[in-house]
């Protein structure tokens, strides 16, 4: 069986974390958004955050055209 480390954070932590100059250009919604981390944000890479913050950007935007 593999031990899977499961973590939720706020996108906020993971803006910290690799690119805190991105920090303004987030709204307060975008960075409170909670994200699922399959194994940890201690192994999570910078190239996955940054995909995961394109992610969310994008899902932010396609949120707003809905209303």
């Amino acid at each position: 069986m593999i031990d899977v480390d499961m973590e939720t954070v706020k996108l906020a932590q993971i803006v910290m974390k690799w690119f805190p100059d991105m920090l303004p250009f987030f709204n307060h919604k975008e960075l409170n958004s909670m994200i699922v981390l399959r194994d940890g944000l201690t192994i999570l890479e910078p190239n996955d955050a940054l995909e995961i913050i394109q992610f969310s950007i994008c899902e932010h935007q396609n949120a707003a055209y809905l209303h």
